[in-house]
């Protein structure tokens, strides 16, 4: 990670934004990755991260005949991911560039049963691909998670016009 562009805590130091951001991300684990067809239409559809590297970086499992993997290779391979953990008040964005990564060793480190599910022919299907979204830039939300501690942060809010009460808010970049 470069710097962090913003924060409400200043408490916290980069890396622990950064692993703060790691951590929403592994909790969520479904994000709805954003592309751009050839239309430059949006299209975003969700996708099981299977990793979140130290430094921000994340790894799906693709089909490489699908319409996402065709689109991740217009457009510079600029993608957007949101994750969201509604009941939490947890929210990430996080903004990169994909590619396609047809690496064997890599498919056999991250495999799991559950991508058999998706892939029955394994690892060693042709059609499959790893997808490497290497973050730009990245932002997150993590709120109060419940009724009472909201309505409280709601209306300090209201009362003192300061919305710190709402929980973290910061944006950080690669």
């Amino acid at each position: 990670m470069n710097d962090l562009t913003h924060s409400n805590r200043q408490d916290m130091s980069d890396a622990e934004h950064l692993q703060h951001f790691r951590k929403l991300v592994e909790k969520a684990r479904v994000g709805m990755l954003t592309t751009l067809d050839r239309d430059m239409e949006m299209r975003s559809r969700p996708l099981h991260t299977i990793e979140v590297e130290e430094n921000g970086t994340l790894w799906f499992v693709i089909g490489v005949a699908s319409p996402k993997a065709e689109e991740v290779g217009d457009h510079d391979g600029k993608v957007c991911l949101t994750y969201a953990n509604k009941g939490d008040s947890e929210y990430v964005s996080v903004s990169g560039h994909a590619r396609l990564v047809r690496d064997q060793s890599l498919k056999q480190t991250f495999w799991n049963k559950m991508i058999d599910v998706w892939f029955p022919k394994g690892d060693q299907d042709p059609n499959v691909a790893l997808l490497k979204v290497t973050p730009t830039q990245a932002e997150y939300w993590d709120g109060p998670s419940n009724t009472v501690t909201r309505f409280y942060a709601f209306a300090k809010a209201m009362a003192t016009g300061k919305k710190d009460a709402f929980g973290e808010n910061a944006k950080l970049g690669f």
